[in-house]
């Protein structure tokens, strides 16, 4: 049965935004929950966690609030023997225990003047709060929530959702979001970025959670770099046109600019390389949100990824004015974005690209991780609502043959990225199951969706009610049970 064991105090006001309404309604109720409704049957040969992290605010912002500054907190279900168990909780930063204290917020967001935070803050920014509350992964047998400017990453306990305090080989410039995990070697690739100098930095974490390897990598300027990827011996690191630029940063304004006159680079480096090993390859100006993954064919190194044909796109006039320039760079339809390869030649130095699909406007992709840094065959994607950040469905396209199958989740629903299960002694990359939680808008619910990966199209498997309505979120990560010892 559900408990409700903690309600944490909110300050937020009545308001029209867009992000904080609707299917982007917080969250304050912390649950645990089993004994759960199910629509159908959850496969008994599923064991493990499914955890989404979710960007939640407490407080009123300072200045204007844009959903990536949101508070973080992981909602999991664990599933075992056919069985479900769902919890959620906030993630006990140090910045969510300050604001807690002061009963406000005490950061400006990303959008804001850095002037009205009222404290120092953390990452790539400098001003604003380590919410620890974009992406998630499972490492060394524990959780570790991360932020999109780069923070000091956060371990939390897989099973009871506890916060366990702040990663200790976290450097000084921090984590950025999406650090990746090889489950052939249980190492953690990382990187993160800054205003000084060198700009960026690369490192590698064992499967005993203790850095291993860490270098600077020279950009010519502060960038954006958002994701990574990784091959089973190289890294790929990226330098975008997506930038602070020096005058606005000399001034206190962090305000990023695309500028389309110049290339797109990319710097492949040896796994345990050194900065004298990277190899920087140049390709169309576009930026990237996330990368698919990557592999090695002879002397190609060859990288799937979400190419943006309008990085910048213009204001989204079908929301209030205020919030037009923030939704038209939050919306997948206003940036175009599209399933693309990269091919890098490692001999000739030379870069190749393709558009795999022109007609879907798709992002926040999986694979089944056990091709991760592998061939793969199957993408599975998000599409997007036009005109706003919330995923509507899933695409899965097969590389090999060019056919894709869809499943919607339907008028009013909206899902999360979906992570690929494995079966149990599969036959095949796509033999297992795909997983998302969905916030039902008609129904005014949430639930927990499983769908045969080998056919999304037949709709889920089972439906697991939760006990309360989630917001909206984005990134996730499915666990084996095996993975959490």
């Amino acid at each position: 049965m559900p408990q409700l064991v903690n309600r944490v105090k909110a300050t937020l006001s009545e308001n029209d935004h867009p992000y904080l309404n609707g299917a982007w309604t917080p969250n304050f109720d912390e649950y645990d929950a089993d004994d759960l409704t199910v629509i159908g049957e959850i496969p008994a040969d599923i064991d493990g966690v499914y955890i989404r992290n979710t960007e939640n605010p407490v407080h009123d912002a300072i200045g204007r609030y844009h959903p990536f500054d949101g508070d973080g907190m992981l909602h999991m279900m664990r599933l075992s023997g056919g069985k479900a168990e769902y919890k959620n909780r906030f993630i006990r930063t140090r910045a969510f225990e300050a604001e807690a204290e002061a009963d406000r917020s005490l950061w400006i967001g990303c959008m804001g003047n850095p002037k009205k935070s009222e404290r120092k803050g953390w990452g790539a920014h400098g001003h604003i709060k380590d919410s620890s509350s974009t992406d998630v992964v499972v490492h060394a047998g524990n959780i570790l929530s991360t932020f999109w400017q780069c923070g000091e990453g956060y371990r939390l306990d897989p099973h009871t959702l506890d916060t366990l305090g702040i990663e200790g080989w976290a450097p000084i410039d921090g984590i950025s979001a999406h650090p990746k995990l090889d489950p052939a070697t249980g190492e953690l690739l990382f990187f993160n970025y800054s205003t000084h100098a060198p700009y960026m930095h690369y490192g590698v974490v064992g499967a005993d959670n203790k850095l291993k390897h860490y270098i600077p990598v020279d950009l010519p300027a502060p960038r954006l770099p958002h994701d990574m990827c990784f091959s089973k011996n190289y890294s790929i690191l990226n330098d975008f046109p997506m930038f602070w630029p020096q005058a606005m940063l000399d001034n206190g304004f962090y305000i990023p600019v695309f500028d389309k006159t110049m290339k797109s680079r990319f710097a492949v480096v040896p796994r345990f390389g050194n900065q004298e090993d990277i190899k920087w390859f140049e390709a169309e100006s576009t930026y990237v949100l996330h990368f698919m993954n990557a592999y090695e064919d002879g002397d190609e190194l060859i990288m799937d990824g979400y190419f943006q044909e309008d990085p910048r796109p213009d204001p989204l006039q079908s929301l209030p004015g205020e919030y037009q320039a923030m939704g038209a760079n939050l919306d997948l339809h206003s940036l175009k974005t599209h399933l693309h390869r990269w091919r890098f030649n490692l001999s000739t130095g030379e870069t190749l690209e393709e558009r795999l699909y022109d007609d879907e406007i798709v992002e926040f992709g999986t694979i089944n991780p056990a091709y991760a840094g592998k061939k793969h065959r199957y993408v599975y994607s998000v599409t997007g609502e036009d005109g706003y950040f919330l995923f509507t469905g899933m695409i899965k396209h097969d590389l090999e043959t060019g056919a894709a199958q869809q499943y919607e989740f339907g008028e009013g629903r909206y899902g999360s990225e979906a992570p690929f299960i494995a079966r149990k002694n599969a036959t095949s990359e796509d033999d297992g199951y795909l997983i998302s939680f969905i916030t039902d808008m008609n129904l005014d619910r949430s639930e927990c969706v499983i769908l045969d990966a080998k056919n999304i199209a037949a709709g889920p498997v089972c439906q697991i009610i939760l006990p309360h309505r989630i917001c909206s979120g984005t990134h996730a990560v499915w666990a084996d049970a095996e993975e959490l010892k």
